[in-house]
């Protein structure tokens, strides 16, 4: 499978059975990279300099479920990004492989050798990028030092992965929730390199803002859990045109109807038909959190609110 955009070229290889398709030797780095945040983005640098030097293919190996996911369950951090946009930013980075392994019962009890064994068997890998804290294998028990050791037995170099720090705190995925999770959108979108943001299908809903007085465009979140809930002020992207809006994370608990977060966004100062369009939503600021109210007449007269309170911070946020 291949994607294309922006004139770079990505091949992704899904599961151990189809590496057969690589056969090129490549420079590979391992990981989540959750968000492709500013620290990844220095890794994806390095590894593409590293395969250009040897003339070798950029590779990059992720997860799915994450491995946190697959421990930890629903307990697990919610992601910062999903799948198909990460795919996406690996593409637009110019990277030329990227390996995503299921991560399942089978690949939690390979052998640290065995896993070596799919690193220089199966991706031909010549040049690896790691953190030196980076432990695999059934039992742990493979490391830095392990690859290294392979590395001079097997022909491959194993390189150090550098972090990327900003005001003097290393960027990482968890520093990035924190800072969404109190709602300081700057500092995550400095972490980031870029600002937070949902993209997704609007969807046909249950009708319910409609039918109080408010639509709104849903974008199903399906499987993805949003790091963030409540109502906040932000912009909607669509077909290269930005629109301010009221929009509300979360499992609507007045109405009751939802076991899963979904977002729904209510433009300001817009009508129209944006079913099935591809959106993306910025957030911008946050209002206050989700909570039930006595009644659905509570319910429409602080969704009023939240408008009205929206409507005047954008306003603000022009003058500035």
């Amino acid at each position: 499978m291949e994607i294309t955009h922006k004139g770079n070229t990505l091949r992704i290889i899904r599961g151990i059975y189809n590496f057969n398709s690589v056969k090129e030797d490549t420079a590979l780095t391992i990981g989540s990279f959750d968000g492709v945040h500013l620290g990844h983005q220095m890794v994806l640098n390095d590894l593409k300099a590293a395969a250009l030097k040897r003339g070798l293919k950029s590779a990059v190996m992720i997860f799915e479920p994450q491995p946190q996911e697959y421990f930890s369950g629903e307990k697990a951090p919610a992601r910062l990004m999903r799948l198909r946009d990460k795919l996406k930013t690996f593409c637009d980075s110019g990277i030329d492989i990227v390996v995503c392994l299921r991560f399942d019962d089978s690949l939690r009890n390979l052998t640290a050798d065995a896993f070596i064994s799919i690193i220089i068997n199966g991706l031909y890998a010549k040049h690896l990028i790691i953190g030196d804290d980076f432990r695999f294998g059934c039992d742990r028990s493979g490391d830095f030092k392990m690859l290294q050791s392979s590395g001079k037995l097997n022909n491959f170099t194993v390189q150090q992965m550098r972090t990327f720090d900003v005001d003097d705190k290393r960027v990482s995925s968890t520093s990035i929730r924190k800072a969404l999770i109190e709602s300081k959108f700057d500092l995550a979108a400095k972490l980031l390199g870029k600002p937070f943001e949902v993209v997704g299908k609007v969807t046909y809903g249950a009708q319910v803002g409609r039918k109080l007085g408010f639509p709104t465009a849903n974008i199903n979140l399906k499987r993805y859990r949003v790091p963030i809930t409540g109502v906040f002020a932000v912009t909607l992207r669509i077909d290269k045109k930005v629109y301010n809006g009221a929009a509300n994370v979360g499992i609507r608990p007045t109405v009751g109807d939802l076991l899963r977060p979904i977002l729904e966004v209510h433009l300001l100062n817009f009508s129209g038909n944006i079913y099935g369009k591809l959106v993306s939503v910025e957030f911008k600021h946050k209002v206050r959190d989700e909570k039930k109210f006595i009644n659905i007449e509570s319910l429409v007269d602080n969704i009023k609110n939240d408008i009205n309170w929206v409507r005047k911070w954008f306003i603000e946020q022009s003058d500035v």
